[in-house]
């Protein structure tokens, strides 16, 4: 799966990622995933909720790999 991030943005943070992507319902959700190290990014367990992506980022999650993509 690839999360697109707008031509203005230049990066998505973890918590909107896994909004966006529909794995989780909303922010408080993502929030207790992430700080229970559910969520990997680019292979290792990421327990901050604002970790910045940017292109070429991949994020796991309950057998779920997303990449972000500019």
């Amino acid at each position: 799966m690839q999360v697109n991030i707008r031509d203005d943005e230049e990066f998505i943070k973890l918590g909107q990622l896994l909004k966006k992507a529909g794995l989780v319902s909303s922010g408080v959700e993502a929030k207790i995933e992430i700080s229970e190290g559910r969520v990997k990014v680019n292979g290792e367990e990421e327990l901050r909720r604002g970790r910045k992506l940017y292109d070429g980022d991949t994020v796991e999650y309950d057998g779920t790999t997303v990449q972000v993509v500019k």
